[in-house]
């Protein structure tokens, strides 16, 4: 690979110390342009998946999209989830709060599908997936959902294939998962 090559998860590693630095410095509220800026750099993770968590995708493109349109007046994280509560549209579906969750949902699964591949043995992102399916999404989604995510699992990439896509392989991905250096 040529050094001019991108490489996604160190985007996404890069983007995520910066929100956590931010985070970890009291005063100062999390942007949420800041913040989206940093969720669309997982799409590719994504479409790395391909038609398998195809549904995991739309749904995440556009609660990303949706809470990049409200950054264009709504400043940080907080004063979003402030308004919603104000208004009492927290739970309300397309609520930017709980767009938020969804998009927080996604990326948890992410983080456990890259522990998960770094974990286990061999080429197959079969089980990987499907740890990190049942331990954030299985308890939301109702039976056929669960269903069509399982059988969605057996078009998964290799994990090579999936790490080739994301120009990465096992050994240098592992910097970019927490606990994993």
């Amino acid at each position: 690979m040529a050094d001019g090559e991108e490489k996604p998860l160190r985007k996404v590693a890069e983007a995520f110390e910066e929100l956590q630095t931010i985070v970890n410095s009291q005063p100062q509220e999390l942007g949420l342009a800041l913040l989206c800026n940093a969720c669309s750099l997982i799409l590719p993770f994504f479409v790395g998946l391909g038609i398998a968590l195809k549904f995991a995708e739309m749904d995440y493109v556009s609660k990303v999209e949706d809470l990049c349109e409200a950054s264009k007046t709504i400043i940080s994280v907080q004063s979003m989830i402030d308004q919603d509560i104000q208004h009492n549209t927290v739970k309300k579906c397309g609520s930017n709060s709980r767009n938020l969750l969804r998009v927080k949902r996604a990326l948890d699964m992410m983080k456990v599908l890259f522990e998960q591949i770094l974990a286990t043995e061999g080429n197959s992102l079969k089980c990987s997936a499907s740890t990190a399916y049942t331990q954030v999404f299985a308890a939301h989604h109702g039976f056929a959902i669960r269903k069509a995510a399982t059988a969605g699992m057996l078009l998964l990439p290799t994990k090579s294939r999936f790490l080739t896509m994301l120009n990465e392989d096992a050994r240098r991905a592992s910097r970019f998962v927490p606990g994993s250096r």
